[in-house]
């Protein structure tokens, strides 16, 4: 099937008011971004809608494929295009139907009639074309009301458009239109599924992350690497900070008790992120924290972690089940990246009995004997920064 255009319903978006515009120009930029490989693609934004047109079909059917992953977008439909002329307009309309599973669904012919003009009213049209395709198909059955299948069909003065498929979007907000955000990304299942869940709500990130070799491996920092690179996919580029995290771990084994070795551990993890955070003009810190999942999670732990920033910290997965977020990482594709077996610089030291109740003045008191802030001022300095998606390089670059 030759589609037209597509046609992309904002949802959420258009609940706004005056600022519409500037969530709409959001999305377009998006758009932009994420098809930029595709070179004859046209945007045409309306106030609550948008189209997206190409000459070439490939590039169409490149849109069909990749629009679900952008965020903003609630829905959308390929449209196709014909002639005023019956004939032209029934034909359309068979070849539509014959390219979705219409066996034994349910059906309606919905005509909007812009073109007064034009020889049949809406009722006559609707009813012309249903029979028709209903000829053609007759393990079809017609409802009115909420049907598995809408043959949508607008007489404009210039052509004829249709369209029956209606598409789920990603749904949320468009990248960019709620700030940006540092993302403190481990490795595990849990943080890739919350940076995934801001970058819904139109927040873009930034991702943290603290190596700490020899005892973490080369692998273990790939594994992050290719999550950062796997949340880039959802239409926005992911800077990846890597710490130097070995010297400030030594220091924290050799001079904290080890029960409470974990809470010190997130509390310099905390400190470093704010640091970078402001470096880079972020408004806030996310990770993948739920309530009570381990003992650095437990409310008396996070206290004890928020307590060295007052930058909001965002925990979009803090109350959810440990089932559901794999099943969201699972849909996004990160499941399996995750599970990989490469240990992060949290599992390598976790102590055999950490407290789960910390006290923070006794945290602080630990932390007193020893001065971190030059070496949290080193790890900020000599950090590793990574862009994703990565650009291939050119390898003529150096005759240049």
């Amino acid at each position: 099937m030759k589609w037209e255009k597509i046609l992309v319903r904002y949802g959420e978006l258009s609940t706004k008011g005056k600022n519409r515009k500037q969530f709409i120009s959001h999305l377009r930029n998006n758009i932009r971004f994420s098809f930029v490989d595709l070179p004859n693609i046209k945007i045409q934004a309306e106030r609550d809608r948008m189209f997206l047109t190409s000459s070439d079909d490939s590039e169409i059917h490149a849109l069909i494929e990749r629009l679900p992953k952008i965020f903003g977008i609630q829905s959308f439909s390929p449209v196709a295009s014909c002639s005023k002329d019956l004939d032209d307009i029934q034909a359309t309309a068979l070849k539509i139907m014959d390219s979705l599973d219409s066996q034994d669904k349910t059906f309606r012919v919905t005509v909007k009639r812009t073109d007064k003009f034009f020889p049949l009213d809406t009722y006559e049209l609707q009813s012309v074309v249903a029979s028709n395709v209903l000829r053609q198909n007759p393990t079809l059955k017609v409802q009115m009301k909420k049907p598995e299948i809408d043959l949508r069909i607008e007489v404009l003065n210039d052509a004829v458009y249709m369209m029956a498929q209606v598409i789920p979007g990603a749904g949320g907000m468009p990248l960019g239109s709620n700030g940006r955000s540092l993302l403190m990304l481990s490795g595990g299942i849990d943080s890739p599924v919350a940076g995934y869940m801001l970058l819904k709500r139109g927040v873009r990130l930034d991702a943290i992350h603290f190596h700490s070799p020899p005892f973490t491996s080369e692998r273990s920092k790939e594994k992050v690497m290719d999550l950062a690179n796997q949340l880039s996919h959802f239409g926005a580029t992911v800077r990846l900070h890597v710490i130097p995290f070995t010297d400030i771990q030594q220091s924290i084994q050799a001079q904290i008790p080890e029960n409470v070795s974990m809470t010190t551990t997130r509390r310099l993890m905390m400190k470093i992120s704010d640091l970078v955070r402001a470096e880079i003009g972020a408004l806030g810190i996310v990770t993948g924290e739920s309530l009570g999942q381990v003992a650095s999670q437990t409310l008396e732990s996070l206290t004890a972690i928020n307590a060295v920033t007052s930058t909001p910290i965002f925990r979009p997965l803090i109350s959810m089940d440990k089932l559901d977020i794999i099943d969201i990482a699972r849909e996004i594709g990160t499941y399996e990246t995750s599970i990989l077996p490469y240990e992060d610089c949290c599992t390598i030291f976790t102590p055999s009995c950490p407290k789960t109740k910390p006290k923070l003045e006794k945290v602080e008191y630990y932390e007193s004997f020893k001065d971190f802030d030059e070496l949290i001022t080193e790890a900020v300095q000599n950090r590793e920064v990574l862009s994703f998606p990565m650009r291939k390089s050119n390898e003529f670059s150096s005759l240049l």
